[in-house]
């Protein structure tokens, strides 16, 4: 008998955290922090083989990305580049020593600090940076490569760094074409490939510009182009270049790939937040989690959690609230902190800067937290397998 059997990948300041739900989406166990307490900004897996990948880092440690293929049980680390504690390392035996340190080659010695987002499609692995450059794997990731292309884009110069800087923090490739990819970089916008990375077009031009209201914030639209500060993005399975995405002023669609965006804001509480998430199987339901704003605390609204849902593609919002804190509540809920997994009905997870995951087995209808007090969550994804 074959058995699926859940486990949601949990990306921390601290380390990975595991949480299996077993093949019934309950009994929660946590196992962690694994990958030696490294910043985890994001977790993936692959449902064919299990094989599970964690990028991170940072001035302290580097980048690099582990690897699992036991379940989590062993972790291999592909180390990128070098950070202080190499450094204070390779001039201090003794320091050397006392944290476990070995001399691994480096491959892109300091060129860049984190890996920031993983995808795995194709038999390739792409890997987002800070500073944003993509890397990419044909190798499972033996070897690594920066995306030259992307790299030299003529716009390059005019990318402007987000509040965490210029980090290339989403990566969406399509299922049934190698050669297409789209990435979201803050702040310089959506970038598409459809020749496998040998160019890229820089995709940020608004739809309906004669509907959007002129704003004085700086990440709001302006001359043609919606904001530049993208948050999350998702391509809506079903429909080859339908994409949604979440950014520092809006929630946006486009059903052309990229190549002209609509506002889908309105309705929503505020303009502000970081997830987006698409169902696997209707492209018109999305769910987003809006905050206040960047300058006002970036919690709820009124400290009242909901994820708010749509059915229709963004025209109309449902504020989802049974099961989650609506009095004094201040968490926030960052840009890949949200997952989705495929079942029916499908389930959808979200984790907290303040340590909980929250999880709706029901389309968002109702919540259940699964896990607290965890170290401040950067990213959730969920890894569903089978097992005989």
């Amino acid at each position: 008998m074959t058995r699926n059997f859940l486990t949601v990948l949990i990306g921390t300041t601290k380390g990975v955290f595991l949480l299996d739900g077993g093949s019934g989406r309950s009994g929660w166990q946590v196992k962690g922090p694994l990958c030696d307490g490294w910043p985890i900004n994001h977790v993936i897996g692959d449902p064919e083989t299990g094989t599970i990948w964690a990028g991170g880092g940072g001035d302290w440690h580097g980048a690099g990305i582990w690897c699992s293929r036991d379940g989590g049980e062993s972790w291999t680390l592909a180390k990128l580049t070098t950070g202080q504690m190499d450094e204070w390392a390779s001039k201090d035996p003794g320091f050397a020593e006392m944290i476990g340190w070995q001399d691994q080659p480096a491959p892109f010695g300091k060129d860049f600090s984190q890996i920031w987002s993983l995808s795995h499609a194709h038999g390739r692995i792409y890997a987002g940076t800070k500073p944003a450059q993509l890397l990419v794997s044909e190798d499972d990731g033996a070897h690594w490569e920066i995306v030259q292309a992307l790299a030299e884009h003529p716009s390059r110069e005019s990318w402007n760094a987000g509040g965490a800087g210029l980090v290339l923090h989403t990566i969406v490739p399509s299922p049934l074409d190698p050669e297409k990819l789209w990435i979201g970089i803050s702040a310089a916008g959506v970038f598409a490939t459809e020749d496998g990375g040998k160019s890229w077009e820089r995709r940020n031009r608004l739809g309906n510009a004669q509907s959007c209201t002129e704003h004085s914030h700086p990440a709001a639209p302006r001359d043609g182009e919606l904001g530049h500060c993208v948050h999350n993005m998702m391509r809506a399975d079903g429909t080859p270049d339908l994409l949604y995405q979440q950014n520092h002023h809006g929630v946006w669609r486009s059903s052309d790939g990229g190549r002209n965006w609509d506002d889908c804001t309105p309705g929503l509480p505020s303009t502000f937040g970081f997830p987006i998430r698409v169902h696997p199987r209707d492209p018109q339901t999305i769910w987003t989690l809006p905050l206040n704003s960047d300058m006002d605390g970036r919690f709820p609204p009124n400290a009242s959690a909901a994820v708010w849902r749509s059915r229709d593609g963004g025209e109309s919002w449902q504020a989802m609230r049974n099961g989650l804190p609506q009095e004094a509540c201040f968490f926030t809920v960052l840009r890949q902190a949200m997952g989705g997994d495929r079942r029916d009905q499908a389930g959808i997870y979200f984790g907290t800067n303040s340590g909980s995951v929250f999880a709706s087995l029901d389309e968002g209808e109702s919540w259940q937290e699964i896990a607290r007090h965890l170290p401040t969550i950067l990213s959730v994804e969920i890894l569903d397998r089978q097992e005989s």
